[in-house]
This record gives C-alpha cells, structure tokens and sequence, in this order.
C-alpha cells in the first residue's frame, strides 16, 4: 500500500486545537467532556501518518474501508492494543465477518439485508461489536442509510427481532442544507427509540453538532489535512 504524504501536516498540533475547541463547545453547552468522543478519521491516511496521533495519545479512530483497515491496523495495534476501531464507512454483506472481527464499532448499518447477514455472522463468530444505524436524513438518493420515516421499524428489526447490539445513530447530513436540522432530526429519532449515542458532526460542523446531543464527533481533515490516494 502507497500514498504521497505530506509531511508538512502538523497532525499533533492539528489535534490539539480540535480537542481545544471540542472543549469549549462541551463546556458552552453545559455538557460533560466524557459525554462526547472524538473519532479521528484516519481514512485514506497511511500508518506513518498515524503513528504521530496515537503517540499524543489519541485512541479512537474511524476507517471508511473494511480492507483499508485491515491493512493498516492489525500492526499499529500491536503498538497500541487500547485504539478502538469504528466503521464509518458502508459495509458490504461480503466483507461482513472481517468487519465484525477488525472493528469495535461498526456505524454504517444501513439495510435489512445486512441487518440479517451480521446477525448470522454474530451467531457463527461470537464477535458483537456495537452497531449504529446510519439514517438518511437527507433522503440522498446517491447516499446509504435508512429513510426516516422508515427508522422506528428497523430499529426495531434490528434491535428486538435480530438482537443486534445497536447503541445508536449516525449521519451525513447534505452539503447544501443546514446541518443543524439534520442533527436535530437524528436526535429526535434517537430520543423517540431510546438510543443514547449519536454519531454526527464532522471537520466543518461537529461544534454545531454538539449543542444537538453529539456524541461522536468524526474529524478527519482538521487533523489530518487533505485526504490521500491509498492503492492497496
């Protein structure tokens, strides 16, 4: 696996704002820092470019791609046995049992299909990491997630029919729309079915987020800089 890195990102200094200005914004909102989780989206982002961030001390990180992960992680976690692993990317029915196997959290489950393949898969392995339903409050044709309308009753399947672990929601509100009202929505669905975490909020909005309940906030790009061209 290559990827041209810039060297000149200053990722440690990078985070440190972003946990400084997460701080504030918790605060502002009379919220407790424990209450909200930063994930660093280390997508695209080969292991050299990582290795910086985790030696800071950052240990909660998100990949867009079952075999970009499975590439890049197994050694760092070697170094680093405490990082936990979310996906944060759409997962393929194929690349199931790996998923189930490599992350803590997978945040993209998004179809009855998949509902019923990780299911068996969980059956099969005994891996049950913790699941978030990805909703599609944008109703996006071009993107994954559930519709709204349609969330309580596969929350439902999922929860009670195929005892899944889902602990939350998460979402990727439309670039030309205010964020505030998807995250909004995405509170309110989670509210409705009782589910306490909420992924949403990413480099350019997760402040915004916060103040709706957040409780993942995804930053990629203020930390790592621009996204790179993995081959693998």
């Amino acid at each position: 696996m290559t990827a041209k890195n810039n060297n000149n990102i200053d990722s440690i200094g990078n985070l440190e704002k972003v946990w400084s200005e997460l701080k504030t914004v918790v605060h502002q909102n009379g919220r407790d820092l424990q209450s909200v989780s930063l994930v660093a989206v280390s997508k695209t982002h080969p292991a050299d470019a990582i290795r910086p961030v985790l030696k800071a001390g950052q240990r909660l990180f998100g990949e867009n791609r079952v075999q970009e992960a499975k590439v890049k992680w197994p050694e760092l976690k070697l170094d680093y046995p405490e990082v936990r692993l979310h996906l944060i990317g759409p997962l393929q029915s194929n690349k199931v049992r790996q998923a189930l196997a490599l992350f803590n959290v997978i945040e993209t489950l998004d179809r009855p299909k998949l509902a019923h393949t990780i299911a068996r898969v969980m059956e099969e392995t005994g891996h049950r990491p913790d699941l978030m339903i990805q909703i599609n409050t944008g109703e996006e044709e071009q993107k994954a997630g559930i519709l709204p309308l349609q969330a309580d009753e596969f929350i439902s399947l999922c929860r009670d029919e195929l005892n899944l672990p889902v602990c939350g929601l998460m979402c990727v509100p439309p670039m030309d729309e205010e964020a505030s009202l998807h995250f909004a929505l995405l509170a309110n669905i989670a509210k409705c079915n009782g589910l306490d975490e909420l992924s949403m909020g990413m480099s350019a909005d997760y402040p915004m987020a916060v103040r709706f309940g957040a409780t993942h906030v995804r930053v990629g790009t203020a930390i790592f800089g621009t996204r790179l061209a993995f081959k693998g």
